[in-house]
C-alpha cells in the first residue's frame, strides 16, 4: 500500500484553520439530510397513511426504493465532487432535497410517492455520509477522524430536533404546508452559508495539483480492483453486516420493548440510545485518529452483540435501558470508522471513490434489515431469533474486520 499518512503544511489543530468552518457546514448539511431524508421517512409513512389510507407496506416499499436507488447514486459521489467541486455538489444536493420535500407533501397517488422518493434519493446522495466524508477529506488529513465525527453529530441532531419540529409544523401548517416550510427554511439558511464558507479546498491549484490529478487512478480502475483487494473486502463486508443488524434492530426496538417495559420507558430507552450515540462519537473524536481503527471497530461490534444478548435475555427495566445505552455508544462511530480505515490503508487519491463505494454497499445492505427482521419475527413468533441472528452478524463482522490481508492492488493501479 502507498503511505496515506502524508504530511501536510496546514495546521489542522488551529482554531483558525478554514477546515473547521467546513465542519460546521457539514454539520448543518447532515442535520437537514438526516432530518428530511432518513428520520423523516417515519413521519412520511404515518402522514401518508393518515391522509390517504394507503397500506403501510405500500408506503414502506417506496422507502426501500429510496434507499436502493440512493445507494446507486451514492457510489458516484466521489466522482461528482472531483468533477464539479464540493460547493456545487452540496448546493445540488440541498436543492434536490428541497424539491423532494415539496413533492412528498403534494403526493396524491402511489406512483407519485415513488417519483418523489427518486428525487429524494438525489438529495440524500448530496447531503449524507458519502458527500460529508468526501468533502471533509479535502480539508483534513491528520484530524480527519475528529472532523468527520463532529460533523456527523448533525445526523443525530436531525433526529433529535428536526423530526419533532417537522411534526409540530405539520400540526400547524398541515402536511403539505409543513414540507414547503421545511424546504424554504433549509434553502434560506444553507445557500448563503455554503456560498460564504465553502471555497476551493487547499492544494487544488498549481502545477503540483494538476500533476497529482493526472496521476490519480480512474474511478473505474479503483472500483474494479477494490473487489479483489482483501483489505477492502473485509472492511466493506464487515460494516455491511453490522449496519444491517444495527438498522434492523433500531427500527424494531420500540415494538420489542413496548410489551416488556411499556411505551414510555421504551421511548426513554430509544432517546438514551440516540444521546449515547452523540456521546460516543464526541468522545471517540478526540482519540480515534490515534487508535488501531480495525481493533476499535471489532470492539464496537462485540459491545453491540453483548448489548443485544442482554436485551434478549433480561426483562429488568434498568438492565434493558442500560443495554440500549451500551448499544447506542457505538452507533454513531460505525458510520465514521470506514472512512478512517480507508484513509489509513489505501492510496489517498482513491479515497473519494472507495468511501462512496463502501457507503453504497452499506446502504443497499441495511435497506433490507428491517424487512428481514420483521419476516423472521413473524415466522418465529418472537424477536429472539432475529436478534440472535444480529448477534451472529456482529460477531462474524468482528472477526472479518481484523483480517487485513496483504492488499496492494488498488495502490498498484494508482502508481501505473
Amino acid at each position: 500500500m502507498l503511505d496515506s499518512s502524508k504530511s501536510t503544511p496546514l495546521d489542522e489543530t488551529s482554531a483558525r484553520y478554514e477546515g473547521w468552518r467546513i465542519v460546521v457546514v457539514c454539520f448543518l448539511v447532515a442535520t437537514f439530510g438526516w432530518g428530511l431524508g432518513f428520520y423523516g421517512q417515519s413521519v412520511y409513512v404515518a402522514e401518508l397513511h393518515r391522509l390517504h389510507g394507503w397500506p403501510a407496506s405500500l408506503i414502506s416499499s417506496a422507502t426501500t426504493f429510496f434507499y436502493l436507488f440512493g445507494a446507486l447514486l451514492v457510489a458516484f459521489v466521489g466522482e461528482a465532487i472531483r468533477a464539479f467541486g464540493p460547493r456545487n455538489c452540496l448546493l445540488a444536493g440541498l436543492f434536490a432535497l428541497a424539491a423532494a420535500a415539496v413533492l412528498i407533501g403534494q403526493v396524491t397517488e402511489p406512483w407519485q410517492l415513488y417519483a418523489a422518493n427518486a428525487v429524494l434519493a438525489f438529495g440524500w446522495a448530496g447531503t449524507s455520509l458519502a458527500i460529508i466524508t468526501n468533502t471533509l477529506g479535502l480539508w483534513f488529513d491528520k484530524k480527519r477522524g475528529m472532523a468527520i465525527s463532529l460533523a456527523l453529530n448533525g445526523a443525530s441532531f436531525g433526529g433529535i430536533v428536526g423530526v419533532p419540529l417537522l411534526v409540530a409544523a405539520i400540526g400547524h401548517f398541515g402536511f403539505s404546508g409543513a414540507m414547503i416550510a421545511a424546504a424554504v427554511v433549509m434553502l434560506g439558511l444553507m445557500i448563503p452559508v455554503i456560498l460564504l464558507l465553502v471555497g476551493p479546498p487547499p492544494g487544488t491549484g498549481g502545477l503540483a495539483a494538476e500533476q497529482a490529478a493526472a496521476d490519480a487512478p480512474s474511478a473505474s480502475q479503483v472500483r474494479a480492483l477494490a473487489f479483489r483487494d482483501v483489505a477492502f473486502e473485509t472492511v466493506s463486508i464487515a460494516f455491511a453486516l453490522v449496519l444491517f443488524a444495527q438498522v434492523g434492530f433500531i427500527v424494531h426496538l420500540i415494538a420489542f420493548l413496548d410489551p416488556v417495559i411499556g411505551r414510555e420507558r421504551a421511548a426513554l430507552a430509544v432517546a438514551l440510545m440516540t444521546a449515547m450515540a452523540v456521546v460516543g462519537r464526541v468522545l471517540f473524536s478526540t482519540v480515534i485518529d490515534r487508535l488501531n481503527q480495525r481493533l476499535a471497530s471489532a470492539i464496537s461490534f462485540v459491545s453491540q452483540a453483548v448489548a443485544l444478548a442482554i436485551i434478549i435475555n433480561l426483562h429488568n427495566d434498568v438492565a434493558l435501558i442500560a443495554a440500549c445505552a451500551l448499544f447506542g455508544f457505538s452507533v454513531g462511530n460505525l458510520i465514521t470508522l470506514p472512512a478512517l480505515i480507508v484513509q489509513r490503508e489505501f492510496d489517498p487519491r482513491a479515497f473519494g471513490v472507495l468511501i462512496s463505494l463502501i457507503t453504497a454497499i452499506n446502504q443497499i445492505t441495511y435497506a433490507f434489515g428491517p424487512g428481514v427482521i420483521g419476516l423472521l419475527r413473524d415466522a418465529s413468533g418472537s424477536y429472539a431469533l432475529p436478534f440472535y441472528g444480529c448477534i451472529g452478524l456482529e460477531l462474524i463482522a468482528a472477526i472479518l474486520i481484523m483480517i487485513r490481508g496483504r492488499g496492494g492492488r488498488i495502490s498498484t493501479a494508482s502508481s501505473r
